[in-house]
Parts: structure tokens; C-alpha cells; sequence
């Protein structure tokens, strides 16, 4: 059985080292690389399952970064590591295409079950269908898209989380924080107003990409259910 892949691309060496050798620790095969060019080549050779993206690299902003990669490869797992801890970077970070976002210093144990969850989750096998398909509406989990019709829906990794959780509980209403948690694990919890706002943007481009149906119902108390169209 081929071991998990997952690249480190970080400028602070003495970190990654220790990091480096913590996933080599859990039998995963590890790279690990200085700069956001390294990366490029290390990405492109190497083909990792998962990316350790620090966002304050010496060439390249790591959200420019992870822009990137997500546009190039939907089924790469990304976790962005970064000193900075802000809210809303949070924020970006899962709204460029990060899969999680983990602030220095982390607990080296909370960065293994993080990391594992994603690989897990990527895993063949873990999902019963690649696709989920309703009248009108395809989500395809492998290739990360969105599909009304035959129209691709351009949605953010928030968005795309959100859908995927919905739809695969279809009539099954889901609170704020189910939501909030699928979108990150790991105690970051947005707030409800947060939430809301995600979902409201959701519903909007669902409604422009197929006028006359609405697929995400409020369920008042509880949160939202997504409803099939046939």
C-alpha cells in the first residue's frame, strides 16, 4: 500500500524539520521545501495528497499560493499554517480553497488528526459515489464541481463545503454549527451571522444557475435543509 504524500512548504526550516519528522513518525512520506517556487516543482513532480502551506512565504503570499493549486488540482488537500491567527484570515484562507487552517504554534497532535481526517477523507472508497446527482443539479465530490444542468457553478471552497454537507443529507435539517464544523473541524466555529452570510451567497448563485429553484430551505430554530427537485 502506497504511503499518504504530504508536502511541507514552509520558510521556517527549524519548524518544518520538526514537522517533517512528526508525519514520517505517523508512516506518511514527507517533502519538504523552503520557498512557494520549490513548491511549484515539488507539486508538479512529487504529486502530493496533501499541502502544509505556510501563508507568509519569502516569494509568494500563500493565499495567492493556494489559489493556484486549488484552480490546477480540485482534489488536493490543503492546510494553511500561519502565525497569524485572525479571524477572518481564517476566513480567506477557507475561502480561496484551503481545507483547514491551523495558527503557530499548533499542538503537534491536533496537526496529525487534522491532516488524517483530510486523507481520510480523500481517500477511494470513503465516499459511496463519486457523484451526487438531483434533477438539475450534480455535484461531482472527485473533480470538486458544481454543475446545474450542463453550467459549471463557480463556488468558493466555503460554498462547496456547505453544498456537499446539505445534499448529503437531502431533507435532513442541519444547525448552524453541523455546518460551521463542516466547513473546519478543529474548534473553529464561526458565528451564526457568519454562517448565515455563506449560505446566503450559496443561495444566490444556485438560484442564477437555475432560475426557478430554490434548493437550500431556513428551517426557523434549527438552521437549513437542503430540499431535492426531483
Amino acid at each position: 500500500m502506497n504511503k499518504p504524500r504530504v508536502l511541507i512548504v514552509d520558510d521556517d526550516a527549524e519548524l518544518a524539520g520538526m514537522v517533517d519528522e512528526l508525519l514520517v513518525r505517523e508512516g506518511w512520506a514527507v517533502q519538504t521545501v523552503l520557498n512557494a517556487s520549490d513548491g511549484e516543482l515539488a507539486l508538479a513532480r512529487w504529486q502530493p495528497d496533501a499541502v502544509l502551506l505556510d501563508v507568509m512565504l519569502p516569494d509568494a503570499s500563500g493565499f495567492d499560493v493556494c489559489r493556484r493549486w486549488r484552480a490546477a488540482q480540485p482534489a488536493l488537500g490543503i492546510v494553511m499554517l500561519t502565525a497569524r491567527g485572525d479571524p477572518m484570515d481564517r476566513v480567506l484562507g477557507l475561502e480561496i480553497g484551503a481545507d483547514d487552517y491551523l495558527a503557530k504554534p499548533f499542538e503537534p497532535r491536533e496537526l496529525v488528526a487534522r491532516i488524517r481526517a483530510l486523507l481520510r477523507r480523500q481517500a477511494p472508497g470513503t465516499t459511496d459515489t463519486v457523484l451526487i446527482r438531483f434533477n438539475g443539479l450534480t455535484i461531482n465530490l472527485l473533480k470538486r464541481e458544481v454543475l446545474a444542468g450542463e453550467l459549471p457553478v463557480g463556488l468558493t471552497s466555503i460554498e462547496y463545503k456547505l453544498l456537499v454537507t446539505l445534499a448529503q443529507t437531502p431533507g435532513k435539517p442541519l444547525s448552524r454549527t453541523a455546518l460551521s464544523e463542516a466547513v473546519q473541524g478543529g474548534g473553529y466555529i464561526p458565528q451564526d451571522r457568519t454562517v448565515d452570510v455563506q449560505v446566503a451567497r450559496l443561495r444566490r448563485k444556485l438560484a442564477a444557475a437555475s432560475p426557478g429553484c430554490e434548493w437550500i430551505d431556513t428551517v426557523r430554530g434549527e438552521g437549513y435543509v437542503f430540499v431535492p427537485r426531483g
